[in-house]
């Protein structure tokens, strides 16, 4: 029983309620009970092989494991002889668990990870040591944790000497950030690398460092990761090493200190215009989608960019310098050289060269700018070599881009800021559970192959499957929220949003009804989803609280990669605006695939 405020001396009472199982879930009973009032083994085994995708499936076990796992609960009738049953109640709650019963397959890798790294998706960072915005927050080894717990495996650090010159600071330079040592972050890493996965972490180094500091920062690296530190052999390798051959082994990738080439001195690095503080940045703004961010990339000047905003300038003679500046022992130990010709064109930048592999990176606006003409030329060079976006200069209050840009032409580090929370990083965060959360995703085939063409991302498709979905219900919000924090005077009312993100032929976004004073709505509203490009496509979940006279309030989020989708009726958990899973909030939800 619920009671609310009513014209200031007056109280409402409302009677909270479980709503009953639903007419698909009491039907999906009947049909694996046989008919009867209780389900036993069989039963679930039945139910499970019936939904199951996994092709090492042992319906037996399964059953048994989660017949014993409701047991331990205490839901279900056990009696004094023989087996537990199961009532349509019990049933319900089965499904309605997002432990027993989640939309994803099993968190284990299955993805091939025999690969060169070229061939996969990376879950990448960009300044991975800020805790806030990008002129003034502080700088910390707390946000390289967070990312690294989270499956986060390319960690971004700008190396800049101490106040005394004697030392290495990380900090976004030419900003008010205040730094903290290489020393600690290096630490942090070697201890945090692999506690969400085994696979390798790799570590961008801004350098603005002289030669002598240079060989500090070798000393520092092989000091504190020692045998873990992965670095070729040969100075210039023709294809790089494959994620199970890097288990558990840390890289280094860097670029030419600017500071300490003749050809890039001067210059202060543009880093905000005045346009950053209405990005994206608020929860509540819509990803753009890129052809929108296209058309605005055209629409903006990046012909006067300074120094400082292409981080990867450099061309065969500066890189000639470059080794002539490099301490020795620090030129060894990089694993992933970065750089592109200075002052080239676009097709330039993007050639292979088959004698080695390298990373380029572009902003996101040089993305933008290049896919028009060159899309063709991305995918072929991503081949092979690595490409790495980042977020563009005038994004001061760490917001982010629309990442499938980058990933529908091949580009495997797709930097984003991760305490940039919004709708962008939500994309990221789902994108990223696929393969079993390891932070490596593995390209789908059609980005590989240069015959008979290499993919063109601006062709049209057919439809290649579709999804449909059903929003039966959801539930938690009363175990999670105060009773007055989405309405003062009444229970919430609450409507859902499903629907695609993806490339601008799939994406789209539908709503359910608002289901009026209540804490546990029941929607029962089904959707379509037409899908091109089903192997990058990702399912959203938002729920909102509608407010007639205000904003309407957050309620839960989630992101699904539509490739890992167990069909069924499944519990999907909602998350928080920063990702965090809530303790019991979740919709019951069914997927169905159908293949065109």
């Amino acid at each position: 029983m619920g009671t609310y405020k009513c014209c200031l001396i007056f109280k409402r009472r409302y009677r909270w309620t479980d709503a009953p199982p639903p007419e698909d879930v009491r039907s999906l009973f009947a049909q694996h009970s046989g008919g009867t009032a209780t389900m036993g083994a069989d039963g679930l085994r039945r139910y499970l092989e019936s939904t199951g995708t996994d092709p090492d499936f042992d319906g037996d076990a399964e059953a048994e494991r989660l017949l014993d796992q409701i047991r331990q609960a205490q839901r279900v009738r056990v009696p004094r002889v023989g087996r537990p049953l199961l009532g349509i109640d019990d049933f319900h709650r089965f499904l309605f668990s997002d432990d027993l019963n989640p939309p994803l397959r099993r968190p284990q890798v299955h993805h091939h990870m025999a690969a060169p790294l070229s061939h996969y998706y990376i879950y990448t960072g960009h300044n991975s040591y800020l805790t806030g915005n990008q002129l003034s927050s502080d700088c910390s080894d707390v946000p390289i944790i967070k990312a690294l717990q989270r499956g986060v495996r390319v960690i971004e650090l700008d190396m800049w000497p101490n106040s005394n010159k004697d030392g290495i600071s990380i900090l976004h330079g030419r900003t008010l950030t205040t730094p903290v040592s290489l020393l600690k972050c290096l630490r942090s890493i070697k201890e945090y690398a692999f506690v969400a996965s085994p696979y390798p972490v790799i570590i961008t180094l801004e350098d603005h460092l002289p030669p002598d500091l240079q060989d500090k920062v070798a000393k520092m690296v092989l000091e504190v990761f020692g045998s873990i530190l992965y670095y070729p052999q040969e100075e210039h390798p023709k294809e790089l090493p494959s994620p199970e051959e890097l288990k558990g082994r840390v890289l280094l990738s860097t670029k030419p200190p600017k500071e300490y080439l003749e050809a890039k001195a001067g210059g202060a690095i543009k880093d905000t215009d005045g346009k950053g503080g209405d990005d994206d940045a608020a929860w509540g703004k819509e990803v753009p989608d890129f052809k929108t961010e296209i058309q605005s990339a055209k629409q903006e000047d990046d012909d006067s960019m300074q120094p400082g905003d292409d981080e990867d300038d450099d061309d065969d003679e500066e890189e000639q310098k470059m080794q002539q500046h490099l301490a020795p022992q620090y030129k060894h130990l990089i694993t992933i050289r970065a750089g592109k010709p200075k002052g080239g064109t676009t097709s330039d930048a993007l050639k292979c060269d088959p004698n080695k592999v390298r990373r380029l990176s572009l902003s996101e606006q040089e993305l933008a700018k290049a896919v028009v003409n060159h899309g063709t030329e991305i995918v072929r060079f991503t081949q092979r070599n690595l490409l790495r976006i980042y977020p563009k200069g005038t994004r001061v209050t760490s917001s982010n881009y629309n990442p499938f840009i980058g990933w529908v032409h091949g580009a495997q580090m797709v930097a984003f800021n991760m305490q940039g929370y919004g709708r962008a990083l939500w994309l990221m965060h789902g994108f990223y559970k696929a393969n079993g959360a390891c932070g490596y995703v593995k390209k789908p085939d059609f980005l590989m192959k240069s015959e008979p063409e290499v993919f063109d991302p601006k062709k049209t498709r057919p439809v290649k499957k579709i999804l449909k979905v059903k929003v039966y219900m959801g539930d938690g919000w009363r175990m999670d929220f105060k009773q007055t924090h989405f309405d003062q005077y009444s229970p919430p009312d609450f409507y859902a949003r499903v629907g695609i993100a993806g490339v601008p032929a799939d994406s789209t976004m539908k709503k359910t009804r608002a289901v009026e004073d209540n804490w546990v709505p029941v929607w029962g509203e089904e959707f379509s989803f037409e899908l091109t490009v089903p192997e990058l496509a990702l399912l959203r979940v938002e729920v909102h609280e509608y407010d007639m006279s205000e904003k309407d309030d957050f309620a839960g989020q989630t992101v699904l990669p539509v490739s890992e989708l167990q069909p069924g009726i499944r519990a999907v958990a909602l998350c928080d605006r920063k990702g965090n899973k809530y303790p019991n909030v979740k919709l019951l939800m069914r997927f169905e695939f159908e293949s065109v």
